[in-house]
C-alpha cells in the first residue's frame, strides 16, 4: 500500500511510495532520485549492482519530472534529507516526461512570473508554491470554521446579475439570451436581501469579478471573496467579527502549518493581537498630509497614502467614518452628520484587506442614496422590495482571500496566491 513520503522513516522498514522525480544524479556504481510528493522529498538510492535489470531499465527511462512508483527497504542515512532512504526492489515508471523542461521546478533555474504562470502546472508542484497554497487552505478552513461557530449559515449567491452592485461601469457584460446580464462584483446585494428573508447571519466564499484595467501586483479581475452579513448589528459589531476571523486563520496557521511556513522560510509568524488600532479618515488623511502624501477630505487613499498611514501605525488596524460620497448607495450615513457614513477598511501595513459597514436598512433613504449616486432606483427593484416588508438593521464586510493571504506570506504579487490568475492580460491556463 503507497504511503505518503512524509510518513517514510527507517522505523516503517519497508515502504512503497509514487511521485515526481525531483532530480537526479548518477555517481556511477550509485544513482540517486529525490523523489517528491505533496507531503516531501526522498532519496531513492539505486546500488546498480545490487537491484535488478528491470530497476536498473526503469531508473535509466525516468526523467526528472516523470512520475515513478517503486517499493523497497528504508535505511537510516544522515546524507540523505529527513536522514533516509529506499532502496528499490521494483521501480516503475508511470509517466515520463518530456525534455526539457518549461521550467526547472526544483528552482535550480528562476524563472520570471508570467513563465511560471504559463506553465502554472509544473509551477504549482514546486514545494514553496505548493506551501502557499496548503496556508491559503488553512486559512478559508478556519475562516469557515469560525463562522459556523458563530453561528452563521454557509450561503452561494448568484453570479451572474441584472445589475451592478456598486453602480459604475467595471462589469462584464454577458450574452445572456435575450437580456443584458453581467459577471457579478460583489454577492453584496444578495446578503442584505437574506437579512430580510431571516438568515440572520449569512456568510459566502466565493468569485467575485471587476473589470478595472489595472495592471499592478495587488489587483486581480476574478478574485475570491469572503463575505459576511448579520442582522441586528451596526459596524463595530461586524468589525469584532471580522478581526476576530482573522486573528483566527493566522492562529490556526501558526497551529497547522509549521512545515508549509518552514519550506516558505518563515520564521517569525505573529499572529495578530485583537483588537485592532482603529482611526477615523480624517486621523487617516492628516497622518498621510503629514508623512508627505497630502490629501484632502472626500478623498480615496492613494498606495502612497496607504503605505505612509500603514508606516505609522505598524500592525492591522481599521479607518472608520469615511465620507458617505466615497461609499457605495447602500452605507449608512451617521443620522447626525449624513456626509460621514458609517463604513470601515480593514488595513494590513501593506494595503486594504477589507471593506465594511453598517448598511443602510430604511428603504426612503436607501432610494434617495441610490438616485444621489446618479443610478435609476428600477433598475433595483429587486434589491429594494425587501426593503419595504421589514429589514432588520444589519452590517457586513467583504474580505479578499488572496490579500489576505499574500500579507500573511509576504508574497510580492497577488497572483503568487492564486493557482490560475485572472487580470487585464491572462486568460488562460
Amino acid at each position: 500500500m503507497r504511503i505518503p513520503i512524509k510518513d517514510v522513516t527507517p522505523a516503517v522498514e519497508r515502504a512503497h511510495i509514487a511521485g515526481w522525480v525531483h532530480e537526479e544524479r548518477d555517481l556511477g556504481g550509485l544513482t540517486f532520485l529525490l523523489v517528491r510528493d505533496r507531503t516531501g522529498i526522498l532519496q531513492v538510492t539505486i546500488p546498480k549492482k545490487k537491484v535488478t535489470p528491470e530497476v536498473l531499465a526503469a531508473v535509466k527511462d525516468a526523467t526528472r519530472e516523470s512520475v515513478i512508483e517503486c517499493e523497497g527497504v528504508v535505511k537510516a542515512t544522515e546524507k540523505a534529507p529527513g536522514g533516509r532512504e529506499l532502496v528499490p526492489e521494483t521501480l516503475r515508471v508511470i509517466s515520463r516526461a518530456e525534455t526539457p523542461l518549461p521550467l526547472d521546478v526544483s528552482e535550480k533555474v528562476l524563472a520570471d512570473l508570467d513563465t511560471r504562470l504559463d506553465n502554472r502546472y509544473l509551477d504549482l508542484r514546486k514545494p514553496r508554491i505548493n506551501a502557499i497554497f496548503q496556508i491559503r487552505n488553512a486559512c478559508l478552513r478556519a475562516i469557515s470554521e469560525y463562522l459556523w461557530d458563530q453561528k452563521f449559515t454557509q450561503v452561494q449567491t448568484p453570479k451572474i446579475v441584472a445589475a451592478a452592485t456598486e453602480g459604475g461601469t467595471e462589469l462584464f457584460p454577458l450574452a445572456y439570451f435575450d437580456k443584458e446580464a453581467f459577471l457579478n462584483q460583489s454577492p453584496q446585494l444578495y446578503k442584505q436581501m437574506l437579512m430580510s428573508a431571516g438568515f440572520d447571519r449569512v456568510f459566502e466564499i466565493g468569485a467575485i469579478f471587476r473589470a478595472e484595467e489595472h495592471n499592478t501586483a495587488r489587483h486581480l479581475n476574478e478574485a475570491t471573496s469572503i463575505d459576511i452579513e448579520m442582522s441586528f448589528a451596526d459596524e463595530e459589531d461586524a468589525m469584532k467579527m471580522l478581526e476576530n476571523v482573522v486573528a483566527s486563520a493566522y492562529a490556526y496557521v501558526a497551529e497547522h502549518c509549521g512545515d508549509a511556513l518552514e519550506t516558505l522560510g518563515i520564521t517569525d509568524f505573529k499572529v495578530p493581537t485583537v483588537p485592532f488600532p482603529r482611526i477615523t479618515y480624517k486621523e487617516a488623511i492628516e497622518i498621510s498630509t503629514a508623512g508627505g502624501e497630502p490629501l484632502v477630505f472626500g478623498d480615496d487613499l492613494s498606495t502612497a497614502a496607504e503605505r505612509v498611514v500603514g508606516e505609522k501605525m505598524g500592525t492591522m488596524y481599521f479607518i472608520t467614518e469615511w465620507p458617505t460620497s466615497t461609499r457605495p448607495f447602500y452605507t449608512m450615513p451617521f443620522a447626525d452628520r449624513p456626509e460621514v457614513c458609517r463604513a470601515f477598511d480593514m488595513m494590513h501595513p501593506r494595503m486594504e484587506l477589507t471593506s465594511g459597514a453598517q448598511r443602510c436598512h430604511i428603504h426612503s433613504l436607501l432610494v434617495e442614496q441610490i438616485k444621489a449616486k446618479g443610478l435609476n432606483p428600477d433598475a433595483f427593484e429587486f434589491y429594494l422590495n425587501p426593503f419595504r416588508y421589514g429589514m432588520p438593521p444589519h452590517a457586513g464586510w467583504g474580505l479578499g482571500a488572496e490579500r489576505l493571504v499574500m500579507t500573511m506570506l509576504d508574497l510580492q504579487n497577488i497572483r503568487e496566491a492564486v493557482l490560475f490568475p485572472r487580470d487585464r492580460h491572462r486568460v488562460s491556463p
